[in-house]
């Protein structure tokens, strides 16, 4: 089995009183959170910081605390099965405007609650509300 290993973050701003969280609507037809593989000698955050850009034009995002997550899943594509390790962290970022890249169809800033209905894995949920507990 094939081993593939990522790096993202939950990616949210601030809107006054309100916090919003992006999303990416993937071509594959899920919402998510920016994330990409890892490229050889490359640094997670480094990682990070390159698929937002990529993704969504982004270019300014700082990291929150020592918040880091580790997601474990299998998935197939083309018939060879994919063991993926993806390491969610945390950001947040002044910018609004959302650029993307050919790898999706849409994205959303939304509230909290949202942004828990249109994720569509339940561990990106799950994600979610540990990110919201730590911004608090």
């Amino acid at each position: 089995m094939a081993r593939e290993t990522s790096a993202g973050a939950v990616l949210f701003r601030r809107d006054g009183n309100r916090v919003l969280y992006l999303l990416l609507h993937y071509t594959a037809g899920h919402w998510d959170f920016p994330k990409g593989n890892i490229e050889e000698g490359e640094k997670d955050q480094a990682t990070v910081r390159r698929e937002i850009t990529e993704e969504t034009g982004i270019t300014s995002i700082a990291f929150i605390g020592p918040f880091m997550e580790t997601l474990r899943y299998s998935y197939t594509w083309k018939g060879l099965s994919i063991n993926k390790i993806v390491r969610m962290y945390l950001a947040e970022t002044a910018e609004s405007a959302v650029k993307l890249s050919d790898e999706h169809q849409g994205s959303a800033w939304l509230p909290y609650d949202e942004a828990l209905e249109r994720l569509t894995h339940e561990k990106s949920k799950s994600l979610l509300t540990l990110a919201r507990t730590t911004i608090g």
